[in-house]
């Protein structure tokens, strides 16, 4: 195994130290570039359902059976397939354009293996996502499917926030308690209930008035349940979530309190309750499209600060320099 990895890593190596080192703010920006792209992916796919345009290319990878690119068709109007084949192809060009250039990067600048994992996931997830993505379609549309896809694309979204932490942090450096142990367990156990927030948000999304195509709407596999009391389920794991951090906070404020970490969860704090106000808002006026696109945005933005905050309550900061 060895010596056929040697060769190819050696070679791989070669050709990437063509490539000008890039500074670590060069890095940095790469990352923060992966982040959004990841987040842009999955707030492009809430537009396409809630404008009923998933099947506007009813086909995958191709938008037609025989043709690519969308074509004039009486049964699936233009705008339907414009907006289907621009989350597929522009979107999707720039997740992959970026996590390209973050993993050449790092690679470059012989960064840790850490930060290297971290970065050779986001193209493979990429590849993973895309073909969940035509699966979503061919099997047109089943709620549940369509509610992996959005799991999926959050969980890229933290796996991207959490590389752009570790990539401005130093590769020699030592880990450090920025936080309380209890404070850090808090912050844990808020991923959980934010994980199961999210996932019976896709619920409430599977039972929503938003079956993500308009061509066929009866024939769309749709979650048979009650919207309220799912919506109730929702929301209590989103309270939790935000108990969990506000719990930390008054961990943090007996101690010596961290500006980086007392910061980061002032920031999560607003945009969570920020985005609780727009679901709210979002429920009593009967989920009107622009907000799910919002809700969606939002989550991501929860996500990505929620993984930023955990990383920064435990980081890597430079060894000591000794006299």
């Amino acid at each position: 195994m060895s010596s056929v990895a040697n060769p190819i890593a050696r070679t791989w190596y070669r050709l990437v130290d063509l490539l000008p080192l890039p500074t670590l703010r060069t890095q940095r920006r790469l990352a923060l570039a992966a982040l959004l792209a990841q987040a842009l992916i999955a707030v492009t796919g809430s537009v396409v359902r809630v404008t009923a345009s998933g099947l506007g290319c009813p086909t995958w990878p191709k938008c037609h059976d025989d043709s690519l690119l969308p074509i004039p068709s009486a049964e699936v109007p233009w705008w339907h397939q414009a907006i289907e084949f621009g989350n597929r192809q522009i979107a999707v060009w720039i997740v992959v354009t970026t996590a390209a250039a973050i993993v050449l990067a790092v690679t470059r600048a012989r960064r840790r293996r850490e930060v290297l994992v971290y970065a050779w996931i986001l193209p493979a997830s990429t590849l993973f996502q895309g073909i969940l993505g035509g699966i979503t379609v061919l099997t047109d549309l089943r709620w549940w499917i369509v509610g992996a896809h959005l799991l999926v694309s959050t969980a890229m979204v933290w796996l991207a926030a959490t590389l752009y932490v570790k990539v401005g942090q130093p590769d020699d450096g030592i880990r450090v308690d920025a936080a309380p142990p209890q404070a850090r367990r808090l912050a844990a156990a808020s991923v959980v209930a934010l994980a199961l927030a999210l996932a019976a948000g896709v619920t409430v999304t599977g039972a929503g008035p938003h079956a993500g195509d308009r061509t066929n709407p009866e024939a769309m596999d749709r979650l048979h349940a009650s919207i309220p009391v799912l919506t109730i389920v929702h929301a209590s794991f989103v309270l939790l979530y935000v108990a969990l951090l506000i719990g930390a906070v008054l961990v943090i404020r007996r101690g010596v309190v961290d500006v980086t970490v007392a910061g980061r969860l002032r920031i999560v704090l607003i945009v969570a309750l920020a985005q609780s106000l727009i679901g709210l808002v979002q429920y009593l006026t009967n989920v009107p499209a622009l907000l799910v696109v919002l809700h969606v945005a939002g989550a991501c933005s929860v996500v990505a600060e929620t993984a930023i905050l955990y990383q920064v309550m435990r980081p890597r900061v430079a060894r000591a320099v000794s006299a």
